[in-house]
């Protein structure tokens, strides 16, 4: 997968786990892409590790279902350390 097809993949991978989680995240299209790229990352290690899956082709489901699973891992991380609780008025 080339360097533009992984942004991509990370920033939609974001913007859907984003979808997924309930609250207001803060942050614009960059923190997302920032987000799945990262969450992409950490998806496919977790992938490969636990499962001997890897992050193959721009269109298949199983690098979407780990990058996805990633960036909600992240995120999760990410209101854990910053103590963010659910949807703000």
């Amino acid at each position: 997968m080339g360097f533009l097809a992984f942004l991509l993949l990370g920033l939609l991978a974001g913007a859907i786990a984003r979808a997924i989680l309930p609250g207001k995240q803060a942050g614009g299209w960059l923190a997302t892409m920032v987000v799945g790229v990262v969450g992409a990352l950490l998806g496919g290690w977790l992938g490969s590790v636990l499962f001997n899956a890897r992050l193959e082709e721009f269109f298949d489901l199983q690098t979407w279902l780990l990058a996805i699973g990633g960036s909600i891992i992240v995120l999760l991380v990410y209101g854990a350390l910053t103590g963010r609780k659910g949807a703000r008025a």
